[in-house]
């Protein structure tokens, strides 16, 4: 009981070590390969890695938008508990509309989930921002149809993992099948699997390279 490591650096110095060992990030984009082996770590499976998709040039687009302070838009409460603020170099807000007051109302005049109509009240942070879903595909298809309307503006990143059985594979594919139409850059992970974990580690990955704290 007395033999396993007990310093958080010593840990993430040594999962980082582990995932090097275990996986090849070769495959991926120099900018992308940080944020590929903070996302496999966060879920603790190498094999999440070859289901990571994006487009070109996107790690740096995103660490473009931090480095200049950009708001990071999240879909629920425990992407934006995941994100590690010291990592935010310019105190970059970190904004979760899902229990503004405004929502419930907002998803019963609409027909959707309160996710999906929290993106609603993006609106004056959404241009050049992050956004970053962890949850709810219901809120990543309203953000694509949004910005395809001409309804909301554009951010300058969409970290998209959204997890679960119903909906969650088809919104990624969505975003990537619409990449070009949207004119937005996006870091994904296909199929079922996503999470709240997995998105807020793609984003500390953006804003400091290193798994360690």
């Amino acid at each position: 009981m007395s033999n396993y490591l007990k310093k958080p650096n010593d840990i993430y110095k040594r999962s980082q070590e582990m995932i090097e060992h275990d996986i090849d990030v070769s495959g991926f984009d120099a900018d992308m390969q940080d944020v590929a082996i903070r996302m496999i770590h966060a879920c603790g499976d190498v094999d999440v890695g070859v289901d990571i998709a994006y487009s070109n040039g996107a790690a740096s687009v995103g660490r473009k938008a931090l480095a200049g302070g950009c708001p990071v838009l999240v879909d629920v409460e425990m992407v934006s508990h995941g994100i590690i603020r010291k990592r935010l170099a310019q105190h970059n807000p970190v904004i979760c509309t899902l229990n503004d007051p405004r929502t419930p109302a907002k998803a019963e005049e609409l027909g959707t989930t309160r996710s999906a109509a929290g993106v609603e009240f993006w609106g004056e942070w959404l241009a050049g921002s992050v956004v970053v879903i962890g949850n709810a595909p219901t809120a990543l298809f309203h953000l694509i149809q949004g910005i395809l309307d001409g309804h909301l503006d554009k951010p300058a990143l969409i970290i998209a993992c959204p997890v679960g059985f119903v909906g969650a594979a088809e919104s990624k594919e969505t975003l990537i099948a619409l990449s070009d139409d949207l004119g937005v850059p996006y870091i994904t992970l296909r199929g079922r699997r996503g999470g709240s974990a997995i998105a807020a580690s793609a984003l500390n990955a953006l804003a400091k390279e290193g798994i360690t704290q």
